[in-house]
């Protein structure tokens, strides 16, 4: 029979796993409304670039912009959490996408290209606090249930595949000047985050009182923690060079080639609606797989899954390459948007295994620095390089980084046995 103790501990421990699983849901709930944002920049800001851009060739600034915005804040945000916590540094992403949204809407109202740039590189921001929500559950759940739990999270951008899009044929003309209220509408969504961040903020408070509760009631070990390493020793680390790698490889490949995809489709003379309707696929492709990839990792292990998600990048590159009818571009793009799925999310969970509690959320920070620089650059090179080499030479290149993150992964499995993960 169990002591009073033992019975104790269970109590909490059962209260303990029924917040974090509420928690997930707020997670799911955030990843949604945050992700919803991008997709209004990317579909709306070529077409405002350029309407309001006296120099054609800037049309497409906006975005990148959005994309560096993205890239840049990611160092800096993960410095901010370490000292502020990551509640409110969450919270300072939302108030600058409700900044920027304002910025960008007053920016195409006034015809001002500058205004408009500016809300879009502030709207980038915001994005890099949303791509560390996937984060947020590590601080609260052991490793072995970090798979599925991270799995549940990602699928918010499955709703904001939806929502996204939704907004934009909502509100194109809900004001004077055409488009203004569909950035609007990114303010709108920052306000809907604030007000789940400030629910978030008692949550994550209730978390880790349970947590030192728990702790006090466990059996003590005494042990002799490391101290942290600095950013210089964690990049070099061979097991954290591999799994960043992997990830940036993963979501560069996607980028890189769903930027292409519609272009390359419009080149062969298919219709902007067929191209647009691919890229729906594409993005259902990409977030859909949520459902299965939590359990598939928890039973093969996060590594296989994500090379199996670097082949299927590949073979969307081999699939695209053998014609220009429909059906091999969006099975190109279904098949990269699954690659991307188990990529991307088994090379977070892998993650994990390269830093200490001390150390995660500057580890987690320099990961998507690489990780959304690459895509960054990758967004910018896609079009160019569809022009300068053609589509069967850019599926081409695909194969390149593929196989050396493939090659990194292997040596980092050969080498796993002789060095084990750090402790948590």
């Amino acid at each position: 029979m169990p002591t009073v103790e033992q019975a104790s501990v269970k109590t909490g421990t059962d209260a303990y796993q029924a917040q974090t699983k509420r928690y997930i849901y707020l997670l799911f709930a955030l990843q949604a409304i945050g992700a919803s944002s991008p997709p209004i920049i990317i579909s709306l800001g070529g077409l405002v670039g350029e309407t309001l851009s006296s120099n054609k060739t800037l049309s497409t600034l906006p975005v990148s912009l959005f994309n560096i915005g993205l890239a840049l804040s990611v160092l800096p945000i993960g410095f901010l959490m370490a000292r502020i916590g990551r509640v409110n540094a969450y919270t300072l992403g939302a108030l600058s996408a409700l900044l920027g949204g304002a910025i960008a809407t007053w920016g195409v109202i006034s015809g001002s290209f500058g205004l408009f740039c500016l809300g879009c590189l502030l709207a980038g921001c915001y994005a890099a606090c949303v791509q560390n929500y996937r984060f947020a559950i590590t601080d609260y759940v052991a490793r072995p249930e970090q798979p599925m739990a991270i799995s549940r999270i990602m699928l918010g951008g499955l709703l904001a595949a939806l929502i996204g899009p939704q907004l934009v044929i909502w509100t194109q003309n809900l004001l004077p000047v055409p488009l203004s209220a569909s950035f609007l509408s990114q303010s709108l969504l920052a306000l809907i985050a604030l007000l789940f961040l400030w629910r978030m903020r008692r949550m994550t408070a209730q978390l880790a009182a349970q947590q030192r509760h728990l702790s006090e009631q466990l059996p003590q070990h005494e042990t002799l923690l490391a101290p942290p390493r600095s950013l210089r020793e964690i990049a070099s680390s061979f097991r954290f060079i591999a799994i960043a790698v992997a990830g940036l490889v993963s979501y560069g490949l996607m980028t890189f080639m769903m930027t292409a995809t519609p272009l390359a489709m419009l080149h062969s003379g298919h219709s902007l609606s067929t191209a647009t309707l691919g890229i729906q696929w594409h993005i259902l492709a990409m977030y859909a797989p949520g459902f299965v990839t939590g359990r598939l990792m928890t039973r093969f292990g996060p590594r296989k899954i994500c090379v199996t998600g670097l082949l299927l990048t590949a073979c969307a590159a081999a699939v695209s390459m053998v014609g220009n009818e429909v059906i091999w571009f969006w099975s190109g793009l279904i098949l990269l948007g699954v690659g991307w799925n188990f990529g991307f999310v088994s090379a977070t969970v892998m993650l994990s295994s390269c830093y200490t509690h001390q150390e995660r959320l500057k580890t987690q920070s320099l990961n998507d620095t690489f990780v959304f620089g690459t895509t960054a650059l990758a967004s910018l090179l896609s079009g160019q390089m569809l022009h300068t080499i053609g589509w069967f030479w850019l599926n081409i290149l695909v194969f390149i980084p593929v196989t050396i993150a493939l090659g990194l992964l292997f040596i980092q499995y050969l080498s796993e046995k002789k060095q084990p993960a750090p402790a948590q």
